[in-house]
């Protein structure tokens, strides 16, 4: 996979996920995907982090897109709704030597995010869509920016092939779909023919799939019916860092696939703590970060209900590892109890946007002049 300067073996992305993919779980990742591949097997983008907070030079919005040493290229993905915020953002970001490849954020569906014309509902205004990703691509001056969107806010108002179409002619270096609406948020099944349509539209630029990859057999198989020329990964991976050598083996024609035993699995758990530790630079804060990884991790194990609940409010390294001894770390991989959906799909939802939002595909000059309010919720991050 190909985007702009850079070439990877493995042509799978891990989509960034708030308060998930921190430089701590890249790195896991990438050592694992690295385990099958001559590269680290893929990209591995950051959380998404505003524009607003990097132009106001927010301490943790910076530290967010710091990145380690072994993290080659580097991706960071901006949220912003201001054309000259993300453009200066992207300016700040080469200046200081941040970033190798920036992606977009045009997908979010979070109604914080939407209800004031960002993430997901903003492909609706074309024009403002087509100013934030050309004045990006000027800004970055041949560093490569993506554009990630899903199919649209609804079904009445499908954005994916304008965005498709405008983000080539802008010169930005691909395109991600996922497969959902606003309204869908993660519900029912992703829709790979919306993939396959975008595919067909946009030809000068690679187009990448996104939505419902739970294994390398996933990935392989959308690649296959949809002819994308790489995948995103986002939930599949979690508690299951070990899904990025499945998935380099996949691409790489290879049967190999990582089965963890129950002890595995807690080796792994305790890799993701010191890595977590080493990030924030402050044991306490890392292992309280690791609490949300618990169920993902030991989803399917014979790890009971009262043993899970102790996992989840450990305090130190020590505890941790006091817990995991505890654990039968002989039991074998649980096969299909592993695999399938992980994280909360939820149900549908309304969309929510700013009020007469969908009247047009014009930007009025009520909504252009709260557009600076749609990122003081999600500053940091």
């Amino acid at each position: 996979m190909t985007i702009g300067p850079h070439t990877v073996d493995t042509p799978v992305v891990l989509a960034p996920m708030a308060g998930i993919t921190n430089m701590a779980f890249r790195l896991l990742c990438r050592e694992f995907g690295a385990l099958h591949s001559q590269d680290d097997g893929g990209l591995y983008v950051s959380e998404m982090v505003t524009t607003r907070a990097l132009v106001e030079d927010h301490r943790e919005s910076w530290r967010l897109v710091t990145m380690g040493e072994r993290e080659k290229p580097r991706s960071v993905q901006l949220y912003g709704v201001d054309p000259v915020t993300v453009r200066r953002s992207v300016e700040m970001l080469l200046e200081r030597d941040k970033a190798d490849h920036i992606d977009l954020n045009f997908g979010c569906p979070v109604p914080k995010v939407t209800r004031r014309g960002g993430g997901g509902g903003l492909p609706w205004k074309t024009e403002l869509f087509t100013r934030i990703v050309r004045g990006a691509v000027e800004a970055a001056q041949g560093v490569p920016v993506t554009v990630k969107t899903r199919i649209g806010i609804d079904d009445d108002h499908v954005t994916y092939r304008d965005a498709g179409l405008i983000a080539q002619e802008v010169g930005a270096a691909a395109i991600a779909l996922h497969g959902r609406t606003v309204v869908q948020h993660y519900s029912g099944d992703a829709r790979w023919e919306a993939i396959s349509d975008l595919k067909e539209l946009v030809t000068e630029i690679p187009v990448l799939g996104n939505g419902d990859i739970w294994s390398a057999e996933d990935a392989v198989r959308m690649m296959d019916e949809t002819g994308c020329d790489g995948v995103v990964v986002g939930r599949g991976c979690q508690g299951r860092p070990w899904l990025f050598a499945d998935l380099a083996a996949a691409f790489a024609g290879r049967p190999d696939r990582i089965r963890p035993t129950l002890g595995e699995v807690a080796a792994t758990l305790r890799r993701h703590a010191e890595l977590l530790v080493e990030f924030y630079g402050d044991e306490g804060r890392g292992i309280r970060d690791l609490r949300k990884h618990v169920a993902w991790y030991f989803k399917g194990y014979p790890v009971g209900g009262e043993m899970r609940h102790r996992l989840a409010t450990m305090e130190s390294l020590e505890d941790l590892d006091r817990k995991l001894g505890e654990l039968d770390l002989d039991s074998p991989y649980p096969g299909a109890a592993v695999e399938g959906p992980r994280g909360r799909a939820g149900s549908p939802k309304r969309a929510v946007v700013p009020e007469g939002w969908m009247d047009s595909r014009d930007l009025t000059a009520d909504h252009a002049g709260r557009l600076h309010e749609a990122e003081l919720d999600t500053s940091g991050g």
